[in-house]
């Protein structure tokens, strides 16, 4: 692109790393603060989905498998939000193949169904819905720690209902 400039003529190697990471993370909060209002404007809803695609864009420059697959899982729960099926239905497929053969904490495992059932919700796929979801709560109600078992049942709550 003709007058463009390089962030590699502008920041180091390190630096680079230093900023997808700063953002990755700031995005990442951002997204989730604004998931977690129980009302939220059409300019706040547009920059919840935006700050999910953004932490998902740097933590993919910068992050573990991890890292990104919970980036994935970020934008499949914004997107179950905002009824965008199948964004939320791709972004959870691809955070379920990506934690798949990890050893997940108890709580993660709970938020994988959780999303991954929200994703079918939105997709208008209630039967899947129904049972992921049975799933998802008996993983959440299984969570050994009580903080974590609270930060999920925060999020769960904001899925409907079967």
């Amino acid at each position: 692109m003709a007058g463009s400039v390089s962030s590699a003529a502008i920041m180091n190697e390190d630096q680079q790393q230093t900023s997808h990471k700063w953002h990755a993370i700031e995005c990442n909060n951002l997204a989730w603060a604004l998931s977690e209002k129980s009302e939220r404007t059409p300019t706040e809803d547009a920059e919840m989905l935006s700050a999910a695609h953004a932490s998902a864009f740097h933590w993919a420059k910068v992050g573990t498998e991890t890292n990104v697959a919970r980036a994935q899982m970020l934008v499949a729960h914004v997107s179950a939000f905002l009824g965008h099926g199948d964004l939320a239905m791709a972004a959870a497929h691809e955070c379920r193949e990506k934690l798949a053969s990890e050893d997940v904490p108890d709580w993660e495992a709970a938020f994988i169904e959780a999303i991954h059932a929200h994703a079918h919700y939105a997709a208008g796929e209630m039967e899947r819905f129904s049972k992921i979801y049975a799933k998802a709560a008996e993983l959440g109600a299984a969570i050994a720690g009580e903080e974590d078992r609270k930060i999920f049942e925060a999020t769960f709550n904001g899925i409907p209902k079967p």
